[in-house]
């Protein structure tokens, strides 16, 4: 293997010192003054497109308006958060590039021992106070390794996983100090594409030099995609016994007990990880959900209220937050709780289709649980109409699939069982594979006296998509491909589930492959795969999917649509 020469900062400063004047840079403080500070260092290195973001809410606001090469985050934010948990949030929701530079500044000089088992780690962390010098040298280091993994970086934006492989294959031998960046980013690439076997000899040749928990965790996901469950779970355990402060890891063993069906185990993990944690809004949502799936409405509710708390006057926020937690409280009996939240919900969401229609729903629930039928209905028919309207808005978003079970759930105690029924054998055809909507729904049936009835109806539409799949299948199987093509399309279009929308996309473009290119085909195909990441952006299946379009879209000379890309596969240790 080669070895570099780029520890020498002067060096390294030499290579970038020409692009840093055309980079873009955050500076995400609570006090102007260090943002001041700050700004006047980089303006020695010539930086001069500086923005400022006191809070937040700010960040979210700006990296949305633009695009940043670097981003400064103290660690203690204002709404309680870290710069640790900012960055997650900016990674998971896909709103910076894994190329942009993201460096913490704390003051907490043990920082370093929870970044080193962070799940999505800075670039680095600058201690305070530091020099100019310092923050060069800082600066000059990531900059380089964002630019040695620049083509990785690139091709896992634009969801290219394949063509991201065959980048770190590339740069494998030519730079010890990134050999271990590059076979983690190769791994993970793996286990995106569901190539489990590769991953799990990746991760194993890691650890047979070091015991570092990311190839830990690495493996203990290929081991889950190949169902080995146990053994997934005792890894996952391991790494929480022997690195605590890695939340990651609760909850990856979370999801595997969950899978495995030990909810009150599942609940247990992700509570101690919200304990050591407890501003993370997404963990806080999934301990709420399970919590119901296992009745422990007290946690659910003390959850549900976490992450609406953190969430008030924030974009963070959603409808589901405020729905969330009154459902709770209806199923507590704290009907006055949920009569103020409802309230809230209808004055923050004042001119939203969806808010008013979910706060419509809530207010129906509520006015049925006071023992006020006729008020039900009347809010009950204010919601229905509101979904009527949205519904024949084809700009419109889809409704949240909660509300639309909440909206089932009205129904059914208004007497309208019919309407319930249709709006919930919708909602379960489309999420067939999700637990917890699947889990919801029969929850209502439970609670409305129809358990017998829910049941059947869920047999039903398995049945119906089992049968709706085997058609086009079996048609493929026969040679019929063109025959396959139009009744997975058919299938899709009735039940824009997971799995028809991934069956019918691979489909199209396995004919487009053989046949000849058909630009309308190709762009159903695209809103297929479209839909798909939108309900589950990493599925191993999505990913396969959308590989296979971009293969056959290149062996016709036709440009790429970018699909919604990888951000937040795979990061940099």
């Amino acid at each position: 293997m080669a070895t570099s020469d780029t520890n020498d900062t002067s060096e390294i400063m030499r290579r970038i010192g020409k692009e840093l004047p055309r980079m873009r840079v955050l500076l995400v403080d609570r006090h102007a003054s260090a943002r001041n500070t700050l700004r006047m260092i980089l303006s020695t290195l010539g930086i001069s497109a500086v923005h400022n973001a006191s809070n937040s809410t700010e960040v979210m606001r700006q990296v949305k308006a633009y695009s940043f090469d670097i981003i400064f985050a103290d660690y203690h934010l204002d709404d309680g958060r870290d710069g640790q948990q900012l960055l997650e949030e900016l990674r998971q929701q896909r709103l910076i590039s894994l190329s942009t530079v993201y460096m913490v500044v704390t003051a907490e000089r043990g920082y370093h021992n929870v970044v080193s088992v962070a799940e999505l780690a800075p670039d680095d962390y600058l201690i305070k106070p530091f020099t100019a010098d310092q923050l060069q040298s800082r600066l000059a280091k990531a900059l380089y390794k964002k630019k040695y993994f620049e083509r990785v970086f690139r091709h896992l934006d634009n969801g290219a996983f394949n063509d991201a492989l065959a980048a770190c294959e590339a740069l494998i031998g030519k730079d010890d100090q990134f050999l271990y960046d590059t076979l983690r980013f190769k791994g993970e690439i793996l286990n995106a594409l569901g190539r489990y076997e590769e991953a799990k000899a990746v991760y194993q040749q890691v650890l047979d030099n070091a015991m570092v928990p990311w190839a830990r965790m690495g493996l203990a996901i290929a081991l889950r995609g190949m169902d080995a469950l146990a053994e997934a779970e005792m890894i996952g355990a391991s790494i929480i016994d022997d690195f605590p402060e890695y939340l990651v890891a609760y909850d990856f063993v979370a999801n595997v007990r969950e899978e495995m069906g030990k909810l009150a185990e599942a609940q247990e993990t992700l509570q101690k990880a919200s304990a050591i944690s407890p501003n993370n809004s997404v963990r806080q949502r999934m301990v709420a959900e399970i919590a119901v799936r296992n009745d422990d409405l007290d946690v659910a509710e003390r959850a549900y209220s976490k992450v609406l708390e953190r969430h008030r006057g924030s974009s963070l926020r959603v409808i589901d937050d405020y729905t969330n937690l009154t459902r709770v409280m209806l199923d507590r009996g704290h009907t006055d709780g949920a009569r103020m939240i409802t309230q809230e919900l209808r004055r923050e969401w004042r001119g939203n289709k969806h808010g008013e229609l979910a706060a419509s729903v809530m207010d129906s629930l509520c006015c049925n649980q006071e023992g006020e039928p006729a008020k039900a209905k009347a809010a009950l028919e204010k919601a229905l109409a509101l979904h009527a309207d949205i519904g024949d808005d084809p700009k419109a978003r889809a409704l949240s699939q909660k509300i639309a079970v909440d909206l089932a759930h009205a129904c059914l105690t208004s007497g309208e069982e019919d309407r319930a029924k249709e709006i919930l054998s919708k909602v379960a055809a489309e999420n067939h594979e999700d637990r917890g909507v699947i889990a919801q729904i029969q929850g209502v049936f439970a609670k409305t006296g129809n358990e017998e009835a829910g049941q059947s109806m869920l047999a039903k539409v398995g049945r119906e998509i089992v049968e709706l799949n085997n058609r086009g299948v079996l048609a493929a199987r026969g040679g019929d491909l063109v025959a396959s093509v139009q009744m997975l399309i058919e299938a899709a279009e009735r039940v824009p589930n997971l799995q028809f929308l991934i069956n019918a996309s691979k489909a199209i473009f396995t004919l487009l492959d053989r046949k000849g290119w058909n630009e309308d085909m190709a762009q159903r195909g695209i809103r297929y795969l479209q839909l798909a990441q939108a309900k589950d952006l990493r599925n191993a299946k999505v990913i396969s999917a959308s590989e296979l379009y971009q293969q056959v879209a290149r062996k016709y000379g036709i440009e790429v649509v970018p699909l919604g890309g990888a951000r937040g596969a795979a990061d940099a240790p």
